[in-house]
């Protein structure tokens, strides 16, 4: 665009076509709009976006002859129910049933938004989309009032038809066609206000449920793309180790293998079935020369952490200082479904199939790395089975890419489970160092210095191509959450500092927040303690937002906060507030065997603006409460002389059902606001609401996570 539109408008286009087909431009930020056509001599004002007949930069609504409403989301569905919440938005506006609202995921695009992360997508898409079906709806009504002769302004739309006062009806599929080429809808095209929703805020079920449970739903696993071969690779024991020699004549002799490839991160074995690449791939003789981690294990990367956190400022004179330290350890993103691509490479051109969050910056990628023209690319998205930013990055595809110009073969590679949690991104390690100066029943200073570890792309291998541009493309991450004033707590400071290894990381649920806003408050109760406070009331008396106040009331009063417990037993409170929502979180723990404790209850409270579908919210506010409970109590990655030592469920422990709480509920408030973000939200209140029962039931200060490392 030659300029940024407006916050309060963006445009509307008519698209070429036989059906009414109407588009809005994504990467603007807009929540009300105004139809715009041609300038009456053809051209675009200036302010315009160029169409092309495609839905380059678009979201794009198409009513068919079927009666369907179809619009190709340009995000992907990794099981947050996006796909649900749009066709809501749009069956809102349309006044469409909602079974006839479908949601296909577009491919790659040339341009435009297609970033699915930072918990932006129902906030992105709420202005545009809800314009973009009244306007579709304008000009439904405006087709049909032109058809029976009568004002369109008597005419109603409900269940995907238009109603005249006679009763006579029209679907919207009968009127696609003649609504096609209006120009001037005769009814106005601006979407309804909250007080007139029917569809948005009601608890919804998913649109994709029973594809799901039933099996209909389609992953990468399930393409059956003509000629494409299970593929699986050989990897080395260590992080970035290298081939030294290889023997492959036994796995190449063995029935039903296709093809044998050696490649940056290992050797790839295309065989007839999973089962011949497995066995295959199991029978290559590989010698391999260590990582550049060899020499390295959890205690040194710790040390190294704690050494590069910057030091504290002085605290104010004559104040009392509460102070700890905190180590988190890396995490597996561990998505159900495993990172699995399809590539079909030829001469001059590609198609690949895989779930991707940012399928704009993995198309230029892989079309750099195996030397076809970005144009010759063809990347289709499919739906993810979770994903907690692990799909951010392309390494999987790219991997397929290569694997598959190499054999001269369409292949299907599927990553393991052990290969993506021994080779695959991690959420980096931490230390924190967390000072609250106070003085006379006030915290008048708080500092939060922190050190991560960061990736190192000296050797930049297939891995650290698939996606560290992606990174750099995204949204630019939220400043650290003491950084934003939550608490009253008088002068805030912090720095940060890295240790730099050559390690794959990746931006994992929450980012840094998951942890930043743990260990802030577990410091938060440690301050009440300290000042003879209950954890709830201080908190109530020194936070600075009413929102987020409202919520820690809502589960302090749903959650009978402070009610008796048996001995071993607590209760814990955080809160927490990102992406333009608040969110508060009490457990209650059973921590009777304090190496083996269990969260027993989960309250949880947000106020996200509109709810687009509350029943959605909840369960993404359920999910993050198992991961802060897996990530506080029980799930994290060992280094051990350069190598992952864990390599599946068995032995990262990831929260099961014997885990999880037997009582979980969410409340949401009511808002009129524009939707904030939620995907991410509840993770920083859940892990520290755990942390803090934790350290109530056993009088301990817990320090580092997870509890059993």
């Amino acid at each position: 665009m030659a300029r940024q539109l407006s916050r309060r408008q963006f445009v509307v286009f008519s698209l070429a076509a036989t059906t009414l087909t109407v588009a809005a431009p994504l990467g603007c930020d807009g929540s009300t709009a105004e139809g715009a056509e041609k300038a009456s001599d053809g051209a675009r004002r200036p302010s315009d976006v160029l169409v092309t007949g495609t839905d380059s930069e678009m979201l794009v609504l198409e009513v068919t002859p079927a009666n369907k409403v179809v619009v190709r989301l340009p995000r992907v569905e990794v099981g947050q129910g996006v796909t649900t919440a749009v066709a809501m938005m749009i069956a809102e506006e349309l006044d469409a049933r909602l079974a006839d609202v479908e949601i296909p995921l577009a491919e790659a695009r040339n341009q435009g938004n297609q970033y699915t992360g930072g918990s932006s997508s129902i906030s992105s898409l709420y202005g545009p989309a809800r314009q973009l079906a009244a306007t579709a709806r304008a000009k439904l009504v405006t087709a049909a009032a032109r058809r029976w002769h009568v004002p369109a302004r008597t005419l109603r739309t409900r269940g995907t038809r238009v109603i005249a006062p006679d009763g006579r009806m029209a679907t919207f599929g009968s009127l696609t066609r003649s609504a096609a080429p209006i120009t001037r809808p005769t009814v106005p095209t601006t979407p309804k206000p909250a007080s007139q929703h029917r569809v948005i805020g009601r608890p919804t079920n998913r649109i994709d449920a029973r594809d799901i449970v039933t099996g209909k739903a389609r992953y990468t696993g399930d393409l059956a793309v003509a000629g494409a071969k299970p593929t699986v690779v050989a990897r080395p024991p260590t992080i970035g180790g290298k081939i030294v020699s290889i023997d492959s004549a036994a796995a190449r002799a063995m029935p039903g293998v296709h093809a044998v490839v050696q490649f940056g991160g290992g050797v790839a074995v295309v065989a007839e079935t999973f089962h011949h690449a497995f066995q295959a791939r199991d029978a290559l003789r590989v010698k391999w020369a260590p990582g550049p981690l060899a020499s390295l294990s959890d205690s040194q990367i710790r040390s190294r952490l704690r050494a590069a956190v910057p030091k504290l400022g002085t605290p104010p004179r004559g104040s009392a200082q509460t102070e700890a330290e905190f180590e988190f350890a890396f995490v597996s993103h561990a998505p159900m479904e495993v990172l699995t691509a399809v590539a079909d490479v030829r001469s001059q051109r590609a198609e690949i199939w895989f779930s991707s969050q940012t399928p704009t910056s993995a198309r230029e990628d892989i079309a750099a790395t195996i030397g076809v023209p970005v144009s010759k690319v063809r990347v289709h998205v499919m739906r993810g089975g979770g994903s907690f930013g692990r799909r951010l990055n392309h390494d999987a595809a790219m991997e397929a890419a290569v694997i598959s110009k190499k054999a001269r073969l369409p292949v299907k590679l599927m990553w393991s489970r052990t290969d993506d949690i021994r080779h695959g991104r991690m959420r980096p390690a931490s230390h924190h160092r967390v000072r609250a100066s106070h003085d006379r029943g006030r915290v008048v200073a708080f500092a939060h210095a922190t050190a991560s570890v960061s990736e190192s792309f000296g050797e930049r291998g297939l891995s650290a191509q698939g996606g560290a541009r992606s990174a750099v493309r995204a949204p630019a991450a939220a400043p650290l959450p003491s950084e934003s004033g939550l608490y009253n707590f008088g002068r805030l400071s912090g720095d940060s500092g890295s240790v730099e290894l050559a390690i794959p990381l990746g931006a994992w649920r929450s980012v840094d927040s998951g942890t930043v806003r743990t260990a802030e408050e577990i410091v938060v109760d440690d301050v009440a303690r300290a000042l003879g406070k209950d954890p709830v009331a201080f908190r109530r008396t020194t936070l600075r937002s009413k929102t987020v106040k409202a919520v820690l009331d809502k589960v302090a009063t749903a959650g009978h906060w402070g009610r008796s417990l048996p001995r071993g037993h607590a209760q814990g409170v955080a809160v927490h507030e990102e992406y333009g929502s608040s969110v508060a979180c009490l457990v209650e723990i059973d921590a009777v065997d304090p190496k083996n404790p269990r969260v027993t209850k989960v309250v949880m409270a947000a106020d996200v603006g509109t709810a687009v579908n509350p029943r959605g919210l909840e369960a993404q506010l359920m999910g993050t409460a198992v991961d802060g409970i897996s990530t506080v109590l029980r799930a994290g990655l060992h280094i051990d002389k350069g190598a992952v030592r864990e390599s599946s469920f068995a032995d990262f422990h990831y929260a099961r059902g014997r885990h999880s709480p037997q009582h979980f509920e969410a409340h949401i408030l009511p808002s009129r606001r524009e939707p904030g973000g939620a995907g991410e939200l509840g993770v920083p209140a859940a892990a520290g609401a755990v942390a803090n029962a934790y350290a109530r039931a056993t009088g301990t200060k817990p320090r580092r996570f997870p509890l059993n490392f």
